[in-house]
């Protein structure tokens, strides 16, 4: 499973960025990828999200995307900073914030990477260094119901 989901995740690359579009090669942002790679390797998506702005439910102080995710994906527990490969990995971009960020796990060990979609890069592979590393707050794995 986890070999199909990062195959998917990279089968993106390159997509520009676009804020609420999840059309891979057209646009879209972190939440689209992930929505992406769901259809690719579950079929239909479980729930359309509501639109949503950049600041992405901050006023509210509300953690709207992770418990969309929880609904949705396995939330796994232990460490959060200790992902593994194909793991959906959720981020808080400041201290105090709500998280907001989304990435799924590309490679671990000497040179670990994620796949994400990241303002002005569009879709891009990234080392997971410990600054985003540090930012993780949690960490799920697709359903294992995989078409």
């Amino acid at each position: 499973m986890t070999e199909i989901v990062v195959k998917a995740a990279r089968g993106w690359l390159g997509t520009p960025y676009r804020h609420q579009a999840a059309c891979r090669g057209a646009g879209t942002d972190c939440l689209g990828l992930v929505r992406g790679v769901w259809r690719e390797i579950m079929g239909s998506e479980p729930e359309v999200p509501p639109a949503y702005s950049m600041d992405w439910s901050e006023p509210q102080g509300q953690e709207r995307l992770w418990q969309a995710a929880t609904r949705h994906l396995c939330e796994q527990p232990g460490n959060a900073s200790a992902p593994e490969i194909g793991d959906v990995i959720l981020f808080r971009m400041r201290s105090g914030a709500v998280a907001k960020h989304l990435g799924i796990v590309s490679a671990v060990g000497a040179a670990p990477a994620f796949v994400h979609a990241y303002e002005r890069y569009g879709v891009v592979e990234s080392r997971l260094s410990d600054p985003w590393r540090r930012r993780i707050v949690a960490r799920f794995k697709f359903p294992l119901e995989a078409k």
